[in-house]
């Protein structure tokens, strides 16, 4: 049988970039609500009350509970690396958007234009396709209809839930991977309940499927709260506006999980998600199912308006 050895899980864009971008960047958010809808997005007031000392200082929480993501994977190096997070038209477009999805494939080239160049290509991670596989005809056999991909275009991982969350715990490309894909941007997308149902199976199966001992981690990408560009907007009815964090429902959540209470989080509806911004909560969601009374520790809790985003780490472990 396996093991899961730990729960990680963290926020993705702007959590993963210097302060330093975060400027340019939310300016080139901006530009993409404008084409979507045709109008200037609003400012947000908050980002004035960042100067870029307190920014920096509080970003720092969360690069440290990233660097600590980083230690320990490279210390322990567990068999597999699980890792969930939705797909904003990257890997899968209007043609093909499955609810759940997992990656057959043996290997995977993990684009990230952040850091990629002609003379720095991006680098290649393993995939475990044989404990992939055996999570998706476990899954399937307890009724939970799983898409499955064997291959991507030239092998690219080009989903920013992804790809810059493995070159930024797993630079070194060390750890098998897993990929599982939980549609979060698209509505209407898999209830929470559906999510921690899902997260209790991803277990179940480990527990009972596997016939050898393998350490297993599992990484959950996304959030918390924000409202940008890429937002399914026409579906809102929600209080809040472009730039906003939701930061009692962040904390909340946040609450529940270092609590033993990750449970809580299955009571949530697809509607409580989408009107506080946090439609990608799912992947944690997923993760607390999998991890079910177990508390987690949340190493940082940063709501910073100059990146867009409340910015979370948490980790499910000794």
């Amino acid at each position: 049988m396996s093991e899961i050895i730990a729960g990680l899980a963290s926020s993705h864009a702007f959590a993963l970039v210097d302060p330093s971008t975060w400027d340019e960047r939310r300016e080139r958010n901006r530009s993409m609500y404008k084409k979507r809808y045709g109008v200037e997005a609003p400012h947000q007031p908050k980002i004035g009350e960042e100067t870029p000392v307190i920014r920096n200082s509080r970003y720092q929480n969360v690069k440290d509970g990233l660097n600590f993501f980083q230690r320990w994977l490279k210390e322990t190096r567990p068999d597999a690396l699980i890792l969930i997070g939705d797909d904003q038209n990257e890997n899968f477009r209007d043609d093909n958007l499955p609810q759940i999805s997992i990656y057959l494939g043996d290997r995977v080239v993990a684009v990230d234009p952040r850091l990629d160049s002609a003379e720095s290509p991006p680098p290649q991670y393993r995939c475990h396709t044989e404990l992939a596989r055996t999570l998706l005809e476990g899954l399937v056999e307890r009724q939970f209809d799983v898409a499955f991909s064997n291959s991507f275009p030239r092998d690219q991982l080009l989903s920013h839930a992804h790809a810059p969350i493995l070159r930024t715990v797993d630079p070194d490309a060390r750890i098998p991977v897993v990929l599982f894909f939980v549609n979060a941007i698209h509505v209407p997308a898999i209830s929470p309940g559906r999510c921690y149902r899902l997260g209790e199976a991803i277990r179940e199966v480990l527990s009972q499927n596997r016939p050898s001992a393998e350490r297993v981690a599992i990484y959950a990408s996304g959030g918390l709260s924000h409202f940008t560009g890429g937002y399914p907007w026409p579906h809102y009815t929600g209080p809040f506006a472009y730039g906003s964090i939701s930061e009692e429902f962040d904390r909340t959540a946040l609450d529940w999980i270092s609590t033993g209470r990750g449970d809580k989080l299955a009571d949530l509806t697809s509607k409580d998600l989408l009107d506080n911004g946090d439609i990608e909560m799912r992947s944690w969601i997923v993760l607390a199912g999998a991890m079910g009374k177990r508390p987690a520790r949340v190493l940082a809790y940063e709501p910073l308006y100059s990146g867009n985003l409340g910015m979370a780490v948490a980790f499910w472990g000794s």
